[in-house]
């Protein structure tokens, strides 16, 4: 489909520069735009591409307007206004109502006539899927599991039993929501297993990354709150709390009972310790290892960057040094023994 920019001016309510009839079909980036693309600008730092970019028409900033050689619609916030724009070129495809003769639908769950049910999919007793709900392909919804309208399982997602999803949530391939918690009680040298008796509630506008596990509680429910995003491959432990519009990136890892606050940002890679308290509007760069509790907002770290092979050896033993001398100044007498011993 193509679109006009000065629809496009009108319906997001933007100031256009440029032709109001020029046709925008599809999106690229500055660097390798051609006619009929549009583009954005949200990083300074792209500036050189913008002025030697093809695209029909960029999205950017005022204050960038008289470095873009094409047209321009002009946004306080160009990347929203994108996001806005190309998902109004790539639609998501038409539903299709009904459910696919192969899929395995319990007599007693309940699924809205205007619901899609794809190939291959299991749905037990007691489900309730709302309107205009797309299961895709190999999903398993487990017994007396509720999603809300407009929701969207890509493909091969299990939810476990009892497992809400508020409206509109996006749930990518691979996910496992509301399997077992890692609970274990030692008993001498042996571990006895702790029935996980909660499930997981999920709130509105939440969407989650391919492979990503979240477990289900051990007594009462692991919450996620409205507008959360969760990339690829977290592992949520049981009885997690994530407060609403918060962001994790991938690969991280959160332990069991922490509770983390709204409009939060995490890194990839990062290791969070169970038990924690995390406030709102705390950023936690990546590859951080959390072993406290965090309540003021600002920015944290704990990762090391990258350094050369050499120099980073060269920093290791300076800090074994250092460790050393003021292992010596606590401890003179040991230090004297040790001289004595290397003698």
């Amino acid at each position: 489909m193509s679109i006009a920019l000065g629809e496009l001016a009108v319906r997001f309510g933007c100031e256009l520069r440029g032709d109001p009839d020029v046709q925008i079909e599809a999106v690229a980036p500055l660097g390798t735009a051609g006619p009929g693309t549009l583009s954005f600008l949200a990083n300074p730092k792209l500036l050189p591409q913008l002025k030697h970019t093809h695209a029909s028409a960029v999205v950017l900033e005022a204050r960038h307007v008289d470095d873009s050689p094409t047209a321009a619609l002009i946004s306080r916030n160009p990347h929203a206004l994108y996001a806005r724009i190309a998902s109004c070129l790539y639609p998501e495809a038409p539903l299709r109502p009904g459910a696919h003769p192969s899929a395995l639908i319990d007599a007693r769950a309940q699924i809205d006539p205007s619901a899609q049910i794809d190939a291959y999919c299991l749905i037990a007793e007691g489900v309730q899927i709302g309107a205009r709900c797309r299961i895709g392909p190999a999903c398993l919804i487990g017994p007396h599991a509720r999603l809300e309208p407009d929701c969207h399982l890509v493909a091969r997602v299990t939810l476990g039993e009892r497992v809400q999803l508020g409206a509109r949530s996006l749930i990518h391939a691979g996910a496992v929501i509301g399997s077992d918690g890692f609970g274990y009680a030692r008993e001498g040298a042996a571990w006895l297993k702790v029935p996980q008796v909660g499930s997981v509630r999920i709130g509105s506008d939440v969407e989650i990354g391919a492979n990503t596990t979240i477990d289900r509680g051990a007594i009462d429910d692991t919450l996620i709150g409205d507008g959360v995003k969760l990339d690829n491959q977290i592992q949520i432990g049981h009885n997690v709390q994530i407060g609403a519009h918060t962001a994790i990136a991938g690969c991280t890892g959160i332990a069991g009972s922490t509770r983390i606050g709204a409009r939060c940002m995490i890194g990839g890679q990062c290791g969070i310790a169970g038990h924690l308290v995390i406030g709102d509007d705390v950023v936690i760069t990546g590859m951080a290892m959390v072993t406290g509790s965090i309540q003021q907002p600002g920015v944290y770290s704990s990762g090391i960057p990258l350094e050369p092979a050499r120099r980073w050896r060269r920093v290791v033993a300076q800090l074994k040094r250092m460790a050393d001398r003021e292992a010596a100044r606590s401890n003179p007498q040991a230090d004297r023994q040790q001289d004595q011993h290397d003698e």
